[in-house]
């Protein structure tokens, strides 16, 4: 048991790492592809509100029912399953002539995602449980890792040969992640006997568990206030003094920035939170989050605004690896896989209204109202937990 679980932790970190790789490779640079491709020069900050937000809604309409099918089947069906559809809807991609059908690929690939999220539910499944928290964490420096070198390669790519053609890597690249789930992950999957809950049941179970819709909760927030800015940030960067032309390779660089911070950041703040609680390292990433998006109103240069996202990374590293160890501890291992699913319909609707959200707001009152909006949200969140914390600690004394 000890050797398989590192083993399954080293080939996932592999197999996550190439998948968020092929994301960032083609999909940051949506604005650019929507302009110079498929002809938007006139709201360009809704449409890239709206193709990014579909593929989310997609998602987190689909998760639970892929969810419920790997707890009958196992991760690592679901893990050949998205690698290989994924793979195919990349190449799509590089076909499209006209903003329509981009909707539609889009809506495609949020229906065939869950890559990442059944590489975390597999890891949540097949380690010991004193070491979850630490591995969950470690897993999060795979998606930070390959959202370091997507975007930095593909703004090259985009910059030299054209956006279309980062579809085409990512293609490739994510059916990487498909061989690697294929070969070398070893799963032990128990089926259990008797009817298969339904994912109306599993949504019963977990509105009953207060613990788990407080996490789902803020798991809604932290998703929006990421994605808020994903559409706006390549339009961010020639506004404070990119040039148009190189704004593709300027923005991969700003937004690998948090990614490095993650890899430096994200398995110590799993051996922290195993040392004072993951409630506490959850309420120093908002709070961190929640400051770097303020600190943006006072920063106008491509230089200041790459070091804060690097700043903010540092910090922000600790939310998501705190959010996934809080789910382990607040679900039973029965039904732990299907909360990971619901957790990620909460992520994907995040991830669908952020998008809408920034886009709509960066057209109509500005950008920098948005990284205001984002911080005070963050900072407000960690208020919120600091008062359900000591709640929880005068309980505790009373008791």
């Amino acid at each position: 048991m000890e050797l398989r679980w590192r083993r399954n932790l080293f080939i996932l970190w592999i197999g996550a790492f190439f998948c968020a790789m092929a994301y960032t490779l083609s999909i940051p640079f949506i604005p650019i592809f929507l302009q110079e491709d498929l002809g938007i020069h006139s709201g360009l900050e809704a449409w890239s509100g709206i193709t990014f937000s579909v593929s989310f809604l997609a998602s987190a309409v689909i998760a639970p029912y892929w969810g419920s099918l790997a707890d009958k089947y196992g991760r690592k069906p679901m893990l050949l399953r998205s690698g290989l559809s994924l793979s195919a809807v990349y190449f799509l991609n590089y076909f499209v002539n006209d903003p329509y059908t981009f909707i539609v690929v889009r809506v495609l690939q949020g229906l065939m995602a869950g890559y990442i999220p059944a590489s975390m539910a597999l890891v949540s499944t097949n380690t010991p449980e004193k070491h979850v928290g630490y591995a969950l964490s470690v897993m999060s420096t795979a998606t930070a890792a390959g959202s370091i070198l997507g975007p930095l390669f593909g703004g090259i790519l985009s910059h030299w040969v054209g956006t279309r053609e980062c579809f085409l890597a990512s293609g490739f690249v994510v059916l990487i992640s498909a061989v690697i789930a294929v070969v070398g992950v070893k799963e032990v999957h128990h089926k259990k006997a008797g009817a298969r809950p339904s994912v109306l049941q599993d949504i019963k179970q977990a509105t009953a568990n207060k613990q788990l819709l407080s996490i789902f909760g803020l798991t809604l927030l932290v998703a929006t206030s990421v994605m808020i800015l994903e559409p706006l940030l390549t339009i961010y960067v020639v506004q404070i003094g990119g040039s148009a032309k190189g704004a593709s390779l300027s923005s991969g660089i700003i937004f690998s920035a948090a990614g490095v911070a993650t890899v430096i950041m994200g398995s110590r703040w799993g051996i922290i939170g195993q040392r004072i609680g993951y409630d506490k390292t959850l309420l120093i990433g908002l709070i961190g989050g929640g400051i770097g998006n303020l600190l943006q109103l006072a920063v106008h240069s491509l230089i200041g605004f790459g070091v804060l996202r690097f700043s903010y990374g540092l910090f922000f590293a600790a939310v998501y690896p705190a959010l996934s160890a809080l789910i382990v501890k607040a679900s039973d291992a029965d039904f732990r896989g299907r909360a990971m699913s619901l957790n990620q319909t909460s992520n994907q609707l995040g991830m669908m209204v952020g998008p809408l959200i920034g886009g709509f707001l960066g057209g109509l009152v500005g950008i920098h109202s948005v990284f205001l909006l984002t911080g005070c949200a963050l900072l407000l969140a960690a208020v919120l937990l600091q008062v359900k914390l000591r709640k929880q600690t005068k309980q505790i004394m009373t008791d």
